[in-house]
């Protein structure tokens, strides 16, 4: 398969250890897309140089492989960067096809694919500095949770659903809590 790990990629590093020592002006990328039996969906995650995430899906309303998915998601976040006048960029993706295609290690073949490799890469000059850079799908798990939302959901046109805030929850809700009260009895 295409998208197994280069064996120069070591596992067991998280890509957070290469993304501190990116540069300050610089941000951060990650992406996904999967096509499954609900559907075929997109998410990438941009994360600004004070560590503000901003993560965008969309779900992809017509037939495509999971190779199109792949490159619609590394473009959805290219065009979001773009629109959000970044300069530096450093990009992430566990698909080692797309990754690999883009900085020319690997020629993109599939006739289908060429359209897509070649506005990913009209859309890389728009950058002062862009990176592709594969990492264990293990290490992608906000991008693919995205991707797997986007794709599965049954949603209308349209929707927006902002702003995404995860909490860490550290107790139970108060539905679980067991009060004693007194009867008297041992």
């Amino acid at each position: 398969m295409l998208a197994n790990c280069p064996k120069e990629v070591r596992e067991d590093h998280s890509p957070y250890d290469r993304i501190s020592t990116v540069e300050e002006d610089t941000w951060t990328m990650f992406f996904d897309g999967a096509v499954n039996l609900s559907g075929s969906g997109t998410g990438a995650v941009l994360i600004s140089p004070n560590g503000q995430h901003y993560p965008v899906a969309a779900k992809l309303m017509f037939p495509c492989t999971n190779n199109i998915a792949e490159y619609e998601a590394c473009i959805l976040g290219l065009q979001v960067a773009i629109g959000m006048e970044v300069s530096k960029l450093k990009v992430f993706g566990d698909f080692a096809l797309i990754i690999l295609q883009t900085v020319g290690k690997w020629k993109t073949r599939d006739a289908k694919l060429v359209p897509y490799h070649d506005y990913l890469e009209e859309l890389v000059r728009e950058f002062q500095d862009v990176s592709f850079e594969y990492l264990p799908r293990i290490h992608n798990q906000f991008a693919d949770a995205l991707t797997t939302l986007s794709s599965m959901l049954q949603v209308t046109k349209g929707l927006e659903v902002e702003p995404l805030k995860i909490e860490f929850l550290t107790r139970q809700a108060p539905c679980m809590t067991i009060t004693e009260e007194p009867d008297g009895k041992p």
